[in-house]
């Protein structure tokens, strides 16, 4: 099926059981990303700071050339996600649910897309199996309703390894440009991207030697345009780094080759941690977080991929090439987060999200294929496990977190204590910092100012608002040795507030 309107429209009328299930799938992947998405998107620090920074952008025309920072090993990514979110910032009317709204978006298209790939790759019930295990899988949905960078990932790796399947398999290579397009995306949304690299490198080489006696000038100059374009979309981040002593590349350096303590320099260490991490992969993005399941469909993948294998020569060469790529996809991606020695998150995985959903319907299907009743019947019980699991675990089942409400509650309340003064602004928490509450300062046109020791007497103002999101015994806000406090001197407590289970405090100076 190519990608046409007059081609989609004779689909349709030839497959419109399929397209109503299709349809359905969306419909409910959409309803799961987008229902009350106000009130269950994540707003914290981190997505503050983004829609404090587009906002300027927008509003003062501040262009900036990095993106967010990494919460380790003081790197910068490129400034792509930033500029991808300020239009639907701008079409919200500067809510920070717009692009929220825009990232469920790409979740919903990503869902689609999986359907698109694994029916061209597979079966239309490959098609069909892996578009609606994706529109469910709890960790997917809750990465798709937040605005935060790492969340494009799936939709442009997905992207990726498909372009380089549609050069390899079909010798197009138009899609080179899309290759680069897609992966100076990825690697601005993550700098885990960089394990993507190998696949798309192994499967570049095994094309060029595929062409190298009939269509090698085409091969060469629409991959001398793919890298152009990856060039020139990182650019912006190559030109800051520049004129700030690389920086960033010595950071990139010294997190993967220096720091031992981070990321290990042998690859076969990652070896003992490949089916650890293949069974946690599961048990994250396939069974609902269920880890004996993760474990069982860990084993189902191997064991099918294992009779594929004995059975290759019967298999049709359409399928064994995206069966590799999907098998390579996925183990250089575990066994570069065998080499990573701290935790591991779940949006880690965000640049192979896709594999393991496409992965399993690919091996149901040949194995529907191959056994016919026998492998219904075992397809089906996994599938029905599968559904149960996740959808006794969909987010929806459990109250929202109403971060955004409740940041816009404490926030308007400093407003109208501020009185119209300057003021500087702190926050105590776990895993917040002040850019959540400040976005909205800024907005509302505040008093808030940040303060810089080297021009205390113009940015230290008369109060400071203190936001403690941490049990109210913890506090101490006079006390505690966090930046903002410390450097606004000693200070006593003029006012305390209770709002929505937070504490917000007034410091004032004390003459000494």
């Amino acid at each position: 099926m190519r990608l046409s309107f007059n081609n989609l429209i004779n689909w349709i009328n030839k497959n419109k059981f399929e397209f109503a299930i299709v349809f359905g799938i969306v419909l409910i992947g959409a309803l799961l990303r987008l229902y009350k998405i106000d009130e269950y998107m994540t707003f914290l620090g981190d997505e503050g700071r983004d829609v404090v920074i587009v906002r300027r952008f927008l509003v003062n025309g501040d262009i900036f050339l990095i993106g967010p920072g990494t919460s380790i090993g003081n790197m910068y990514l490129g400034p792509l996600y930033y500029y991808l979110i300020a239009p639907a910032l701008w079409v919200f009317d500067y809510s920070p649910v717009g692009p929220a709204v825009m990232i469920a978006v790409f979740g919903i298209f990503t869902i689609l897309f999986i359907w698109y790939v694994a029916r061209e790759w597979f079966s239309s019930k490959a098609g069909l199996i892996a578009a609606f295990l994706y529109a469910i899988a709890p960790t997917v949905i809750i990465y798709s309703r937040s605005s935060w960078n790492p969340n494009i990932m799936p939709f442009f790796s997905l992207l990726c390894v498909y372009s380089i399947w549609r050069v390899y398999a079909k010798s197009e290579f138009k899609w080179l440009l899309v290759a680069g397009f897609s992966y100076s995306f990825v690697l601005q949304s993550h700098y885990l991207g960089l394990l993507l690299a190998p696949t798309l490198a192994f499967f570049w080489i095994l094309a060029l030697f595929k062409n190298l006696k009939m269509k090698i000038k085409n091969f060469l100059f629409c991959s001398f345009l793919g890298l152009v374009i990856f060039i020139g979309l990182m650019s912006p981040l190559v030109i800051f780094d520049s004129r700030h002593g690389w920086r960033n590349f010595e950071a990139i350096k010294t997190f993967f080759l220096e720091r031992q303590s981070t990321v290990s320099a042998k690859p076969w260490n990652a070896l003992p941690n490949f089916w650890p991490l293949l069974q946690k992969t599961t048990s994250t993005l396939l069974t609902g977080k269920n880890e004996i399941l993760g474990s069982w469909v860990a084993a189902f993948l191997i064991s099918g991929l294992a009779i594929v294998i004995k059975d290759i020569n019967r298999l049709h060469r359409k399928k064994i090439i995206p069966l590799a790529i999907i098998t390579v996809w996925m183990g250089f991606a575990l066994l570069g987060l065998g080499l990573y020695k701290q935790e591991i998150y779940d949006h880690y995985y965000g640049f192979f999200f896709a594999a393991p959903f496409v992965l399993f319907a690919g091996i149901s299907s040949v194995l529907i294929s191959k056994a016919k009743i026998r492998g219904w019947w075992i397809v089906g019980t996994v599938l029905v496990f599968l559904i149960y699991f996740n959808v006794i675990n969909n987010p929806l089942n459990y109250p929202p977190n109403r971060q955004l409400q409740k940041t816009e509650e404490v926030a308007r309340k400093i407003k109208d204590e501020a009185r119209g003064e300057k003021f500087n602004l702190a926050v105590l928490a776990e895993r917040n910092y002040e850019d959540a509450y400040q976005y909205f300062l800024e907005k509302w046109g505040t008093g808030v100012i940040d303060i810089d020791p080297l021009r205390a007497d113009e940015t230290i103002a008369n109060q400071l608002f203190v936001v403690c999101e941490i049990p109210e015994e913890k506090c101490d806000p006079t006390h505690n040795p966090k930046t903002e406090i410390a450097n606004f001197g000693w200070s006593r407590i003029s006012e305390k507030w209770y709002i929505s289970g937070i504490v917000l405090y007034r410091l004032v100076h004390v003459d000494i």
